[in-house]
């Protein structure tokens, strides 16, 4: 018990480092493109290296995981993090800079689905919902920070990418004292040619559990990645880009464990419904109030108390759904759906921002919000 305790805090811990590091890069190169004259477009489509490298290696993460075990997978996916978050000062170019985040979503990949993973595996039914919720609670804090480092530009470009550097080393060092495990396994279905299998088996069980991660990862990389564009262009002051995109992560902090806790008396589907519905009538508020810093910020606040936790109310829904051998898959599906959304996000965003100009962002994030409302609450789905 105590064993575990002490793995989880480790686990949650690099797992805040992570969320810094993504929460400060997507604001912090839209950032430094838009004052350099970069289009939304191609803005947006920087943001999407590090989707596309997590989608690249999904095919590749589960075989490693079985062979290997948590722990080297994690401690793999942090070094090759920390390591390109060093690089970044070294030469300021678009191409450049898109290859080291499509490292960086390797790495956070690997780093995020052994952690998530073990998690999930280790943790009894009755906790499941609260342990995955502080593990994207702690994901939350550090997202939220992240953010804040925008701001230090004005002294030194590097500073932002020396202090995201100094702070996965310091995590990762932990992670040796760590001892590994491997993950259930069916014989049968363990081996490579046996992946898109498992895949199909993971989607027949739990393709409802999918889509929150998928809508979250939309949200999230559209909101950091496109909104300091498109608040830039209406006139919203750098400062206060921040201080809005902070108060969405203070939000989702605030709520993320009381609605995982919540899950785990009443219900992962029924949770999910209502916040996919709250989430929709407050981004379609946030699009009337967006000439009005305070209006915003709390339309943002409520966003993030709303629909901050999906993620993580996602992956847990997902292990009701699936059997144990098929737990590894199943969260994998989870991460790949999560870069399918965060793909799909900066780009569409950006284009939106682009053709559409007089129509407000946050309505592109409504409709979303709720078709994916629509397709839950007409679905029913069999706990294992």
């Amino acid at each position: 018990m105590k064993k575990n305790r002490f793995r989880f805090w480790i686990l949650v811990s690099i797992v805040a480092v992570s969320g810094f590091s993504q929460g400060m890069l997507l604001p912090l190169i839209a950032v430094i493109f838009e004052s350099d004259g970069i289009s939304s477009f191609l803005n947006g489509l920087n943001a999407t290296g590090l989707y596309i490298g997590i989608l690249l290696a999904s095919p590749f993460m589960e075989q490693p995981l079985r062979k290997f075990g948590y722990k080297p997978l994690i401690i793999t996916g942090g070094l090759l993090v920390l390591v390109s978050l060093a690089l970044f000062p070294l030469w300021q170019t678009f191409w450049f800079w898109f290859l080291l985040r499509l490292l960086i979503g390797i790495g956070d990949h690997a780093l995020n689905f052994g952690a998530q993973t073990w998690i999930t595996a280790f943790s009894p039914e009755h906790k499941r919902g609260k342990n995955i919720a502080v593990y994207g609670l702690f994901f939350g804090i550090g997202f939220a920070i992240g953010p804040l480092m925008v701001p230090l530009v004005n002294i030194n470009e590097s500073l932002p990418f020396i202090l995201a550097s100094g702070l996965s080393l310091i995590g990762w060092l932990f992670l040796f004292s760590l001892r590994n495990e491997l993950p259930e396994q069916d014989m049968q279905m363990s081996s490579f040619k046996n992946t898109f299998k498992r895949f199909a088996l993971a989607w027949k069980y739990a393709w409802i559990a999918f889509l929150p991660p998928f809508a979250y990862g939309f949200l999230e990389t559209s909101l950091n990645g496109n909104f300091p564009v498109y608040a830039l262009r209406i006139g919203i002051e750098v400062e206060n880009v921040s201080a809005l995109l902070f108060a969405f992560a203070i939000g989702a902090i605030v709520f993320q464990l009381p609605l995982g806790m919540l899950s785990d008396k009443i219900g992962r589907k029924k949770i999910l419904t209502v916040v996919l519905l709250l989430g929709f009538i407050c981004f379609s508020a946030a699009g009337f109030l967006e000439q009005s810093f305070y209006g915003l910020f709390v339309c943002l606040f409520l966003v993030g108390m709303f629909v901050g936790s999906m993620f993580s109310l996602g992956i847990t829904y997902m292990t009701d759904l699936t059997p144990k051998e098929l737990l590894p898959t199943g969260n994998l599906l989870c991460g790949v759906f999560f870069s399918l959304g965060s793909l799909i996000g900066p780009s569409v965003g950006g284009m939106f921002i682009q053709l559409a100009p007089s129509v407000s962002f946050f309505y592109l994030i409504s409709l979303l919000f709720f078709i994916i409302f629509l397709m839950t609450l007409g679905r029913n789905v069999k706990v294992q």
